[in-house]
């Protein structure tokens, strides 16, 4: 799981941008993974965020 999560984080995140400082690789990140787990669906999780399939456990 851990390395299909890497793959698309490279796939739609790092090959994607050009980072000029750490600070600015920091903030994107952030703002990467907010998307991820908050608007991205997943195929998975039958087209959810995990967002919403963490508020929706028991």
């Amino acid at each position: 799981m851990a390395e299909a999560t890497f793959k698309l984080c490279k796939t739609e995140f790092v090959y994607e941008q050009k980072f000029h400082t750490l600070q600015q690789l920091q903030y994107e990140l952030d703002d990467y993974v907010n998307w991820l787990n908050n608007f991205r669906i997943h195929s998975s999780l039958n087209y959810l965020t995990p967002a919403e399939v963490r508020e929706n456990r028991p």
